[in-house]
């Protein structure tokens, strides 16, 4: 029996497993669902790379400043500049594995995206994701086959199993018979943000429920900045989601406006005459807010994409532009798009340093679900790229600080009684989804905080099961982080502390739970150069 569980099978479990594999190490890799459903398949736009094939002399060092810059100067610059160094040798190595990036001979085409001066996101159409991960998966495949990666498709993983400050390993349910089992040995989590937290008012998978972070954070694991959650500007309501209008149609020219006085106003191109339309997320989504509620100004923000090409529409954005014809019953092509911002990010998350390591000995976290790389704002193109670059050093640290781990013993199937193996009620999620909202919005201050906790106080009071009781923790950790950050930097904006406060905030929130109280304090970050 492997020793090393891996769980969730997205973009950073996938590289964590291929890592392991090229090793020689085997190793498990646990999902809810096969990879082909995971989350990084929705990614749509690309992943950034200053591989300069657009003869914009980019370097990877303005890759770095641009990713410090639209994150506030919250990362780790250590982690940052692995991330940025790292991302053409990452580039290379998916078209090494067959990625048909959109190609110009035999160099990939970069775009511009958000928050970026130069051109240095390569992409697939607007199915970058989808792509991306068919060939992480047909990689890993091959060493399914020789036995080096065991798949444990349709398994969640419910708990940690900890003693004393160590992780030990992870409890696994079989979503098909039911029973679960104990893994004993390393963990690495890849698990996905939470987008269960907020059903219906995400972009991404609710299957991603979040409720393992929960159960960590319950288990004593530190979180780091679980105030920073990103709002995507362009997303369109569907049944029971949002859905994503891909950075990539304004990094090819789309436009916002909204009318004022009956007229098409412009507002970013007009409040940004540099980056326009492509400033990073939180300030497109933060001018979108404000802009609804000018008393000049109709309620409703549009993107134009209707001058865009033909041959832009058919080589770039074909994808797109069948998703809003298929869900909306309008051709962009032809009609303006109604849009409003959506939950979309996590750069919050389980609280990792520069190795991926957590606060337990033994467990190790990477992509969305750990707190790395992006600080207070995630910038376009990113995700994937920190998914990718993740998983691997994760895997490497892991390699580095266990060697070949020994066999473990075989896991024992039985009969699952563990209480968390009971979901989250839908009408609970929406409670505890509402009450975050009237708190975590696009802009918040103490009064929405504090009455968001109240209600959440109230709402725990009642008896819940263990899963729903984990959630409303994790939930009050980030209420509690958002009002302990008395400034606005990046995604968290609030409007009784308007400025930025370098002095005292430019520091990683730490959630932890000690068993009775969610304590938050404040730390420091790395010096350049430092673990």
């Amino acid at each position: 029996m492997h020793s090393i569980h891996i769980i969730g099978a997205g973009l950073a479990g996938l590289s964590a497993a291929l890592t392991f594999a090229e090793a020689g190490v085997p190793c498990n890799l646990i999902s809810a669902q096969p990879s082909e459903r995971a989350q990084s398949v929705l990614a749509e736009g690309g992943i950034n790379a200053a591989l300069d094939t657009m003869g914009e002399h980019d370097t990877p060092a303005e890759h770095f400043a641009d990713t410090v810059r639209g994150g506030c100067d919250l990362a780790d610059e250590n982690a940052v500049k692995h991330l940025t160094e790292s991302a053409p040798e990452i580039l290379r190595r998916l078209i090494a594995l067959g990625v048909p990036f959109n190609m110009q001979g035999d160099v990939p085409v970069l775009r511009n995206f958000g928050g970026q001066k130069k051109k240095r996101t390569a992409y697939a159409r607007s199915s970058t994701g989808k792509i991306i991960m068919n060939a992480m998966t047909d990689a890993v495949r091959r060493y399914e086959s020789a036995g080096l990666v065991r798949r444990y498709a349709h398994h969640s993983c419910l708990s940690l199993l900890t003693e004393r400050g160590c992780c030990k390993g992870v409890r696994v349910l079989d979503r098909y018979t039911g029973a679960s089992a104990d893994f004993y040995g390393t963990v690495l989590l890849c698990s996905g943000g939470l987008n269960g937290v907020f059903p219906e008012k995400t972009t991404g998978t609710t299957q991603n429920t979040g409720d393992l972070t929960a159960a960590a954070f319950a288990a004593g694991v530190q979180l780091g900045n679980p105030e920073m959650l990103q709002y995507h500007p362009t997303t369109v309501g569907i049944s029971g989601k949002r859905c994503l209008v891909t950075e990539a149609a304004r990094g090819e020219g789309g436009r916002l406006y909204i009318l004022r006085g009956g007229e098409k106003w412009y507002f970013m191109e007009e409040k940004y005459p540099e980056l326009g339309n492509l400033m990073p997320r939180d300030v497109v989504a933060r001018e979108m807010y404000f802009v609804r509620q000018n008393p000049e100004c109709g309620g409703q923000v549009y993107l134009d994409l209707t001058a865009l090409p033909e041959e832009t529409w058919r080589r770039k954005l074909s994808d797109l532009r069948k998703e809003l014809t298929d869900y909306l019953a309008l051709d962009p092509k032809a009609d303006p798009i109604p849009v409003e911002e959506g939950i979309h990010y996590f750069m919050g998350g389980i609280d990792t340093d520069c190795a991926h390591r957590t606060n337990l000995a033994g467990l190790y976290a990477a992509g969305e679900c750990c707190s790395q790389y992006h600080g207070a704002n995630r910038l376009g193109g990113n995700s994937m790229l920190g998914a990718l670059l993740g998983g691997k050093t994760a895997a490497d640290s892991i390699l580095a600080a266990e060697g070949i781990p020994e066999t473990a013993e075989k896991p024992v199937w039985q009969p699952c009684s563990d209480p968390l193996a009971a979901e989250v009620p839908p009408a609970e999620a929406a409670q505890i989804r509402d009450i975050l909202l009237g708190g975590l919005g696009i802009v918040r201050d103490a009064a929405s905080l504090e009455g968001a906790l109240r209600q959440l106080t109230e709402f725990a009071a009642v008896p819940h099961n263990l899963r729903t009781q984990n959630r409303i923790l994790l939930g009050e950790a980030m209420l509690r982080g958002a009002l302990a950050r008395r400034e606005s930097r990046g995604a968290h904006y609030r409007a009784d502390y308007p400025a930025r406060d370098d002095a005292a905030f430019r520091k990683t929130t730490v959630a932890v739970y000690d068993g009775s109280t969610v304590q938050i304090t404040f730390r420091q970050l790395p010096e350049k150069g430092g673990a």
